[in-house]
């Protein structure tokens, strides 16, 4: 992943990919030459729910960010605060994004997602409650559990042990996308 700092915040010098000992032996990283200062660049924390709604008679809550693509639904996510634990984070969002009251939060699993930087913590919510989606969600829909459909990656894995867990054997999307300017590389 690219680095998102050109120059050291400590004292403005351009830093540079420098290799030095570490514990595991010799490390590149973006370091500083003058006062030793290092962009560590260590993956994010991720929270992410697989929404099951009682009331709606099991069916998965998917949601579309505002800035995706028309046909792209996933997981409600979003990152931690200071002071809460991962439980605690994923009941946050869920409210804060879909209005939701989380009931019960269980530990899916652990997933990388090295493509953001990212290591994503996905939950298991069972929410009740009528949604009203925040400003950062453009739509959601409800959906069976035996009719999602996972992408490859992070939050799709996450949701296809889900599934899994719940004796279903997991439906994958085609990626990239049939028609997506990536499907050439």
């Amino acid at each position: 992943m690219v680095h998102a700092f050109h120059f050291c915040p400590n004292c403005a010098t351009a830093l540079q990919r420098i290799t030095e000992v570490e514990d595991g032996g010799p490390k590149e990283r973006t370091r500083c030459p003058s006062c030793g200062w290092t962009h560590w660049n260590n993956p994010t924390p991720v929270l992410a729910a697989v929404i099951e709604l009682p009331e709606a008679g099991g069916q998965l809550l998917l949601a579309r960010n505002a800035a995706w693509p028309q046909k792209m639904f996933g997981l409600v996510t979003g990152f931690m605060e200071a002071g809460e634990t991962p439980q605690e984070g994923i009941a946050r969002e869920v409210f804060e994004e879909t209005a939701l009251t989380a009931e019960a939060v269980n530990l899916v699993g652990v997933y990388d997602f090295q493509r953001m930087n990212q290591v994503i913590i996905a939950y298991h919510v069972v929410a009740r409650g009528e949604v009203t989606l925040s400003p950062e969600l453009a739509e959601y829909k409800l959906v069976p559990p035996e009719k999602v459909k996972c992408w490859p990656a992070g939050t799709g894995q996450a949701v296809a042990d889900w599934l899994r867990s719940r004796g279903i054997e997991p439906q994958w999307l085609e990626w990239p996308p049939a028609g997506s300017p990536r499907e050439s590389t």
